[in-house]
This record gives structure tokens, sequence and C-alpha cells, in this order.
């Protein structure tokens, strides 16, 4: 009896697991950050387009990278180059929304790629940066479950 309590408490967790939502801001066509490649951003300090030869899928979204040394780098870890709140605005995720981005708002924070609507709006982040970046994290999971697949 013992074992198969453990066999169903397990069963339960992996499908816990396999239903776990996830929400990346992606194109049509599932291409995450409009085709930028999100190593570069770390690496070349500018947003840099990627290429279809080199891709790679995370969080149910492909990526794009200008080689495959970057394309492995992001394998190896992509919750370290991945933006965070999935690519959608860090301001916009702190007031409770998900809002596309423009990409010359990036910037790298705490080692975070964070991205925002626009220039105006990333101002009004850059105002209290850590403040919003506290809310956005509170907010997110939130979001995820509400509008995540």
């Amino acid at each position: 009896m013992k074992n198969i309590l453990r066999l169903l408490f397990i069963s339960a967790l992996f499908t816990v697991a396999a239903q776990a939502k996830t929400l990346v801001n992606s194109s049509w066509t599932n291409l995450a950050i409009q085709g930028y490649d999100a190593v570069a951003f770390f690496t070349d300090s500018k947003p840099v387009k990627g290429s279809s030869d080199f891709t790679a899928t995370y969080e149910g979204a492909t990526y794009r990278f200008v080689s495959a040394a970057h394309r492995d780098a992001f394998i190896a870890s992509p919750a370290k180059y991945a933006p965070a709140f999935g690519g959608y605005c860090a301001y916009g995720v702190a007031k409770g929304a998900a809002v596309s981005v423009e990409i010359d708002t990036w910037q790298i924070i705490d080692g975070r790629l964070i991205l925002n609507y626009d220039a105006d709006v990333s101002k009004k982040f850059n105002a209290d940066r850590a403040g919003f970046l506290k809310t956005a994290d509170q907010k997110w999971s939130g979001l995820v479950e509400q509008k995540g697949k």
C-alpha cells in the first residue's frame, strides 16, 4: 500500500510539473524577443538580430542566435540569458499587465535582461528600478497563471 501511495504521489508531482504554464512575448511565428540574440545583449552589449540557422527552444518559444557558440551558451543556461518576465515590459508587469516592448529599451540589471514598452516607459521604470522590479517579480507568477499556456 505504501508503494502505491508513493507512486501516486510521484505521478501527481509529474502531472503538476507537466502542466506548468509559461508566458513568453513571442510573435505569431513563436519567435522570442523579435528574433534578437539573447546572448548578444550580454556579450556584445547591444541588440543583434539572430539567424534562423542557429535556434533553440525555451519555454515554448524559439530563440535565434548569431552563432553556434551563442546558441550553445543559451542552451547551457537559458535562464541566465532569456529576458526577464518572458520578454514583456518590466514596468507593465509591475502594473499587472503583459505589454509588448521595443528592443531599444533593453538594459542588463543585476544580470537580468530587462525590456520596456518604449523610451518614456523606460524612464518611468528607471526612476525606481528596484521598486518596479520587486513589484514585477511579485506579480509575474500571477500573470503567467492568468495569461500563460
